[in-house]
């Protein structure tokens, strides 16, 4: 499964929305797609799954881009 993460750069600094950050990931579960990015120190804001007409929309944004965790 594809899941969409919003994120924060920092973990020290209370999350703002015109700095919110977005990934795509692939994986089992929402934790285990929080498991793989546990190493990267994101504030994850969000987990959003995508499937179906959600997925389609993505992948047609120019900033889809598969993450390789």
């Amino acid at each position: 499964m594809i899941f969409k993460v919003f994120y924060q750069e920092t973990l020290t600094e209370v999350p703002v929305r015109e700095r919110t950050n977005a990934l795509y990931v692939d994986g089992e579960s929402e934790r285990d797609v929080r498991r793989k990015l546990a190493p990267r120190k994101l504030n994850i804001e969000f987990v959003q799954k995508l499937n179906g007409k959600f997925l389609e929309y993505e992948q047609e944004n120019a900033k889809f881009e598969l993450e390789n965790l």
